[in-house]
């Protein structure tokens, strides 16, 4: 296998600080790069159905949660990790373009739920195959038993990672 741009950084930085220790970077860069292209390719697909990632993760968020597609808002912005003000934002362009619909909390008159429409409903189901099609793509260059490996590999990184409160070392 031929190096790539993370090996050439790598290789730098040995070069130049020779007790660095980069291997990480061999990782960690790749996973990022990673991210970022299958991410930007995702956002392409989804921009056919007038939609961006931000848009897609709620909508995606209300479909996932099952019949009838109901959610708080502040449960919407907590399983996103975003604040209530992104939420809002996210909620009104969603709600202008018809794909979700707030509404009273029927439990809560002080409260609102968000509910996906039917047309909604349909985005969601049709960009999520559109977008998990790109994602194959790149994916389908393993076997699926390194496939399974490595999204177990992931899964043991990831679990360490939120584990790790140390912060940057010092």
């Amino acid at each position: 296998m031929t190096g790539d741009e993370v090996d050439a950084i790598v290789e730098q930085w040995r070069r130049e600080r020779p007790g660095m220790r980069p291997e990480p970077m061999a990782v960690f860069g790749r996973i990022y790069r990673l991210a970022r292209l299958v991410g930007d390719g995702q956002e392409k697909v989804y921009a056919a159905w007038g939609i961006g990632r931000g848009e897609f993760d709620v909508l995606a968020a209300l479909r996932r949660s099952g019949s009838p597609y109901t959610l708080a808002p502040k449960a919407l912005a907590a399983s996103l990790m975003l604040t209530s003000g992104g939420m809002t934002g996210r909620l009104d362009r969603l709600e202008r373009a018809g794909l979700v619909r707030r509404s009273p909390d029927p439990a809560d008159r002080r409260a609102l739920r968000v509910t996906l429409t039917d047309t909604g409903r349909r985005v969601v189901e049709e960009s999520a195959e559109a977008g998990l099609a790109v994602q194959r793509r790149i994916l389908d260059v393993l076997p699926p038993a390194d496939q399974d490996r490595l999204a177990d590999l992931l899964r043991t990184l990831l679990a360490a990672a939120d584990t790790d409160t140390t912060g940057p070392a010092q």
